[in-house]
């Protein structure tokens, strides 16, 4: 594991920090990002004293499960993923080297599986993508408070997508 960021305190008194880790796009890397995952926000926890709920680590490891499980299947090659402590979210990013812009598939209640970006979209306070000429970063923020992303919405805290 690298380090992205800097452990400590940000200009406006937030806590800020950071790692990111190439994943291999392999099968194993899936539950590999979940508990990578885990472990950036216990360390968060216990050494910076920043509040992690409940909610925020189980919405965190579903999101990681969901970009990586994405990128894996529509991108060759490795990923990269990082997770960033930013103004009380945990920014969860996935690099890959498709230059496609992913899209939600139209609700459809009887279709099995293919729901992860609107999985993402539902619980993420924001979500953005943005294509690169290697590929594209896919970023989304999950509230370490655990507020439900509708919650968000009504209170000015947007979602959106580039």
């Amino acid at each position: 594991m690298e380090s992205a960021g800097s452990d400590g305190e940000g200009p406006s008194g937030a806590h800020t920090m950071g790692v990111a880790v190439s994943l291999n796009g392999e099968d194993s890397s899936i539950a590999e990002a979940r508990h990578l995952a885990v472990d950036f926000l216990t360390r968060a926890r216990a050494d910076q004293n920043v509040a992690v709920s409940a909610r925020a680590m189980d919405l965190t490891q579903l999101v990681v499960s969901e970009l990586v499980t994405n990128a894996r299947k529509y991108a060759p090659g490795p990923l990269l993923m990082e997770l960033c402590i930013e103004d009380a979210t945990v920014a969860v990013t996935v690099h890959d080297s498709a230059r496609t812009q992913p899209v939600a598939r139209a609700e459809d209640p009887h279709r099995i599986g293919g729901h992860g970006l609107e999985i993402v979209m539902a619980v993420a306070q924001h979500f953005h993508v943005h294509l690169e000429p290697a590929g594209k970063r896919v970023t989304a923020h999950i509230s370490l408070a655990g507020e439900p992303a509708a919650d968000a919405a009504r209170n000015g805290s947007p979602r959106s997508t580039r």
